[in-house]
């Protein structure tokens, strides 16, 4: 299989999904709103700082 080169922040929303389905999957459901949150404030600030055209 290739290995990808994934810009940061669809890494950092990939890897909060993932971590708030396994929240969502214990019924943590606080928690898995705070890990969606997060990882998309940690995604904006990562598109930004790469200076992707919007």
């Amino acid at each position: 299989m290739k290995s990808e080169n994934f810009p940061s922040y669809y890494t950092i929303l990939f890897n909060g999904i993932t971590d708030a389905l396994e929240a969502l999957d214990c019924q943590d459901f606080g928690r898995a709103r705070a890990i969606l949150v997060q990882s998309q404030q940690e995604a904006e600030e990562a598109y930004i700082e790469a200076g992707e055209p919007s």
